[in-house]
């Protein structure tokens, strides 16, 4: 596997591609206790200085665990294109409208009654610290094609066994 680390804009393009098109990631809490709480949640966008949003409820166990203590790591997976991402950062709970209208989807209705107005709804924003990646170079298919080559002919043509790397936010 060979290593390829991406600074600034181009660790937040790279963030962007690999969390919006992972969408929903496992959000763990409490980091220093074990087990460490985790729930799955979905990401709502990556904005431009690398945040990550989500829609989360005022009362909810995650909302409690992160006034405590604003550490959180968020593991990404997109099984499809074999595509990981680890992000370790601090979180911010926001409460006005303005996030709220900002950050609201559609899909978020199933979730709160009253939709973008239900008292309920808070915006979680999650500021990157570490950043890691995997992947494969040329896709998923590519990859296991080589592979099969390899296996078939013996030549060295295998994968490349992928990419891995950091993103400097």
């Amino acid at each position: 596997m060979s290593e390829k680390n991406y600074f600034n804009k181009e660790a937040i393009d790279k963030l962007k591609e690999l969390a919006e098109s992972a969408r929903i990631c496992m959000m763990t809490t409490k980091l220093d206790e074990r087990p460490s709480p985790s729930r799955p949640m979905t990401l709502q966008e990556v904005d431009e200085n690398g945040i990550l949003w989500f829609l989360s409820g005022r009362d909810s166990d995650k909302n409690y665990e992160l006034k405590k203590d604003t550490k959180t790591q968020l593991y990404f997976m997109n099984n499809s294109n074999s595509e990981y991402l680890s992000v370790y950062g601090t979180a911010e709970i926001y409460l006005d409208q303005n996030t709220i209208d900002e950050h609201w989807s559609v899909a978020a209705n199933a979730w709160f009654k009253d939709g973008k107005e239900d008292l309920n709804v808070s915006v979680i924003g999650i500021k990157p610290l570490d950043v890691k990646y995997w992947g494969t170079k040329h896709g998923k298919f590519v990859d296991i094609a080589l592979m099969a080559y390899s296996a078939i002919t013996g030549a060295d043509k295998g994968g490349d066994g992928g990419e891995e790397g950091k993103l400097e936010v």
